[in-house]
This record gives structure tokens, C-alpha cells and sequence, in this order.
């Protein structure tokens, strides 16, 4: 079987071999178990650009190498058009070289790859719809073309599309879907952790404004007003970080939250298992990982509701679903301080159904999705 991947997801080449990002290099390599030949058509990049990236750990038998371009704007577009006809071109010729096709969605590849998928209606396909699938969510345009073309069963046959949450109006091309990130071995005793003395919460993401890592600092300013004992360490980089850092400054909070920059998989699995709290004011989110992370090692999280987050906390039984609300949010978290009791229970429910979530299911998966 001859695998495909059509990806936004840069590969970066170095000497000692190819390098992507790591959450998305761990996937890969599942998906590459399962076949007996796997390419890729992706853009390449000369440096990292910050992204966390890990060296590809298997072999990989072929390149079909695709431009970068943008659609932000009417001049962009324009100046987009001689990229998108090559990238077109490469992608009619990679999907009919190839078995099966794996598409990566939402991005501007996956764009032109949901287009060219319908000239070959008999080729087995699947699609990975990594954003948000919510029907109502406020969406670039170019997502909701990606949304329409995918759950069209007339434009889009003989394709399993993975997203995540359950969504009504959704085709038969869509499967409900999941990511993991610990396999059922790890699975260990958690470390109790009380509610007396310092509080610690946690932020693991990218500093960027759609995460908005600066909601979380002002949560755990206001919690430490109310004369709480917490601090908040935010693991991860991006362009938001010299004004984080400026705020905190200027504001007299570096004695308890710390910019702590990026870390690999297994120091941040050590920090959900000494945290409190997970807390994760973003704008936008797929799988929401971090959260599913968090309960694994009795980390409670606190997090918006965009996405699948209000299916995955179910309720607010296992967490806390964010108002956007700075006052009222502050006040939730400081009343499930002061009642244990609460806390135990919705931990004691997290851990229950995240570890449920292990990439050993995910294997499964993959290999049942591989060979229907």
C-alpha cells in the first residue's frame, strides 16, 4: 500500500536527516507502521522558525515538494496564483501516483488538495480535520470551503474525514475522532494533591494571541489579590512572549509566574503530575491535547469552551469551562479551591475517561481506518 500525505506541515532538512513538528512526527510514525510505503507532499523549510520540531524517525520514500503562499488578502491572492497552478499541478500527479491519500486539513494546501481530491472519486481516502469542525464557529472562509467540500458526500467519496467531537449535520464521510498522547503503560498512580498551600496551575501552549496566554497571568494576578496562595508557570514560546514578559514586569508579578519557555514531552508530563490546575484560555482549538494531557497525571483543567472542550469535560464534570468573563471566571476557580471535596471528584472523573484515550486505542484506530 502506498500511502500519500498531503500536508501544510513544513519538513525542515538538516544534515543528520528530516525534521517536523514533534506532536505531528509522533503521528506519522503510527500511520507509517501501517503501510508499506509512505510520501509526502508538504512545503520544505531551510530553519526550524521556533516551531518544537523532532527528527523523522522512519523511512520515508518519497518528496513531492510544494510552495507556501497566503490568501489574507486580494494582492496576496493574486501574487498566490503562479504557486497555487504548480502546487495543483504536483498534487494531481502525487494523488494519482499513489494507493491511498491522507489529507491534513484546515490550511491553504489542504485548500487545493480538497479540490483536486474530487477528480479521483474511486481513490481510498481519509482526512484529518485538525481544527475546529463546529458548524457555527467564526472560521476563515477558506475553512469553511474545506468544512462544505469534506462532509459533501457528492464532491467527496470514498473518504473517512477524522474530527473531532460529535457535530450535527455531519455526512457519513465524518468520524468522530481523537488524538492520544500517552501509551496504556505509562498509566501509573497519580500523586494526591491537596488544596493547602501554594496552588500550582499550569498554561502549555504556544504564546500567541489565539491561546491567550495573558488571560490565564490575569486570572492568576486577580487569585493571588483574593490572598490565594498561586503560582502560574506558562510552558511554551511565540510572538506574545516579550509582551507577556513586559506586563509582568511592569506589573510586579515575576515572583509567581514564570515564563518557562519550551519543554519535551516527558518534563511536561512531570508538571501536570505536580500541578492543580491546567488552564487554557484559547480562541480556537482542535483536539484540545493539553486538556486530555492534564487529566491523565490528575491535572484539572480549566479551559474555553470552543470545540469538542465542552464534550471532553462533559458537563464541567471533569474540569472548568471559562466564561470569558474575568470577574466570574476568578470566583469559579476560587470557590473549587476552597472545596475539596468538588476538586477530588471531578479529578477522580477526568482520570477515568482520559485514560481511556491512549495511543495504543490510536493504533488500533489507524490500522481498522488503513484497512476498511
Amino acid at each position: 500500500m502506498k500511502l500519500l500525505v498531503i500536508s501544510s506541515a513544513p519538513f525542515i532538512k538538516k544534515q543528520e536527516g528530516i525534521y517536523a513538528y514533534s506532536p505531528y512526527v509522533n503521528e506519522l510514525e503510527i500511520w507509517s507502521k501501517n503501510v508499506d510505503e509512505i510520501t509526502f507532499a508538504c512545503p520544505f523549510w531551510k530553519n526550524e522558525n521556533d516551531l518544537l520540531v523532532t527528527k523523522i524517525p522512519f523511512e520515508i520514500d518519497g518528496f513531492y515538494s510544494l510552495k507556501e503562499f497566503n490568501l489574507k488578502s486580494i494582492r496576496n491572492a493574486f501574487n498566490a496564483i503562479p504557486n497555487i497552478i504548480i502546487n495543483c499541478n504536483t498534487l494531481y500527479k502525487s494523488i494519482k501516483k499513489s494507493d491511498v491519500i491522507h489529507l491534513r486539513c484546515p490550511g491553504n494546501i489542504g485548500l487545493l488538495a480538497c479540490f483536486i481530491q474530487i477528480l479521483f472519486p474511486s481513490k481510498i481516502k481519509s482526512a484529518k480535520y485538525a481544527g475546529n469542525w463546529d458548524p457555527n464557529a467564526n472560521q476563515p472562509i477558506s475553512y469553511q470551503i474545506q468544512k462544505w467540500i469534506l462532509n459533501n458526500t457528492f464532491l467527496t467519496r470514498n473518504i473517512k474525514v477524522l474530527v473531532y467531537g460529535k457535530w450535527k449535520n455531519s455526512s457519513k464521510n465524518c468520524i468522530p475522532f481523537f488524538t492520544a498522547t500517552y501509551y496504556k503503560s505509562e498509566i501509573s498512580e497519580i500523586i494526591p494533591r491537596t488544596l493547602e498551600g501554594q496552588i500550582n496551575i499550569v498554561f502549555v501552549g504556544m504564546l500567541t494571541k489565539g491561546k491567550q496566554p495573558i488571560y490565564a497571568i490575569k486570572i492568576v494576578e486577580k487569585l493571588k489579590k483574593m490572598n490565594i496562595n498561586v503560582q502560574l508557570s506558562l510552558y511554551g514560546d511565540g510572538a506574545e512572549r516579550t509582551d507577556l514578559q513586559e506586563y509582568l514586569d511592569n506589573n510586579n508579578l515575576n515572583s509567581f509566574i514564570f515564563l518557562e519557555g519550551n519543554k519535551n514531552r516527558d518534563f511536561i508530563k512531570d508538571v501536570y503530575k505536580k500541578s492543580h490546575f491546567l488552564i487554557l484560555p484559547s480562541l480556537s482549538e482542535g483536539w484540545p491535547k493539553v486538556v486530555a494531557e492534564s487529566m491523565f497525571w490528575g491535572c484539572l483543567p480549566i479551559a474555553s469552551a470552543v470545540s469538542c472542550v465542552p464534550e471532553i469535560i462533559n458537563n464541567e464534570e471533569r474540569g472548568i469551562i471559562l466564561k470569558e468573563d474575568l470577574e466570574k471566571d476568578t470566583e469559579t476557580i476560587a470557590t473549587l479551591i476552597n472545596n475539596p471535596v468538588s476538586y477530588e471528584n471531578k479529578i477522580v472523573a477526568g482520570l477515568k475517561w482520559s485514560r481511556t484515550i491512549t495511543i495504543d486505542k490510536f493504533e488500533e484506530e489507524i490500522k481498522q481506518l488503513l484497512k476498511s
